[in-house]
């Protein structure tokens, strides 16, 4: 056997079906097309829905605006802070205790529900409550810059 001999396998092979070629072809004059209308001229776009306003138009768009230098924090309850153990707590042993995640950069410190000893707290944020209760046990707040943390 020799390389110009070797054949497909009887019926493997179909020959390609030349749509448009005349009648006698099997698929001459329509090509398969139907007769008239849009389609059977020219293509049509693939989200044009016959002359309707098309649904990427009748949707609402997104309002508002996403600041692109926004601050985000991880928040970190007074609650969970004096369940904590030690005298002085960071950013450190709050990632530590599973408090914070690692991708928060930056964390605050909330003022829900209520803290009973004095501890050191060190965070990039605290809110008013937060402050004011931790302060009130005979703790100390202190904020810690954002460019030295980085």
């Amino acid at each position: 056997m020799k390389p110009h001999e070797i054949r497909p396998p009887a019926g493997s092979h179909q020959r390609r079906n030349r749509k448009g070629r005349g009648e006698s072809a099997g698929k001459g004059k329509t090509a398969g097309r139907g007769t008239k209308g849009t389609r059977a001229r020219n293509t049509v776009k693939t989200f044009f829905e016959g002359g309707q306003m098309p649904l990427v138009r009748r949707i609402p768009k997104l309002k508002g605006f996403k600041p692109p230098r926004r601050k985000l924090y991880g928040a970190v309850n007074v609650t969970q802070v004096g369940e904590l153990e030690g005298s002085e707590i960071g950013p450190d042993e709050l990632r530590a205790a599973g408090l914070v995640r690692k991708r928060d950069e930056l964390i605050k410190i909330l003022g829900d529900g209520e803290i009973s000893r004095a501890v050191t707290v060190k965070a990039h944020a605290f809110s008013a409550s937060a402050r004011s209760k931790i302060e009130g046990a005979g703790g100390s707040v202190t904020v810690i810059d954002r460019k030295a943390s980085e």
